[in-house]
């Protein structure tokens, strides 16, 4: 359902290795909103609900909500370093419009809730 790239694990890795709680893990989330009607939501966290579905990958605990699965199947994550600057990139096969920022997308299947851009 979702692949996460060796470097981005190692990143996630090292985030993970200077949180005081030992049971963190990667959650990622489709929220309505952003330019495009979804928005990428990826972050740590400690907290599983029943309206959570676990993944593994790269030795990574992900848990993934149960209405954000449909606009996530087939999720690349990748880390890419420019310069002195990096960070995570998504690849999302259901986006069918993005926004130039990256964060935000629709699908074929389902639009979200547009919101204006802050350029």
């Amino acid at each position: 359902m979702i692949t996460i790239s060796e470097f981005a694990v190692e990143k996630i890795k090292e985030m993970l290795a200077n949180e005081e709680n030992p049971n963190m893990f990667l959650r990622v989330g489709v929220h309505p909103g952003g330019c495009s009607g979804f928005s990428y939501g990826m972050g740590l966290d400690d907290e599983e609900t029943e309206q959570d579905v676990y993944v593994e990958t790269g030795g990574l605990k992900v848990l993934v909500d149960k209405e954000s699965i449909p606009h996530l199947a087939g999720l690349e994550i990748d880390y890419k370093e420019s310069g002195m600057s990096g960070g995570f990139t998504i690849s999302n096969p259901n986006a069918t419009a993005t926004c130039g920022c990256g964060a935000s997308f629709r699908t074929a299947l389902a639009e979200g809730k547009a919101e204006k851009c802050d350029d």
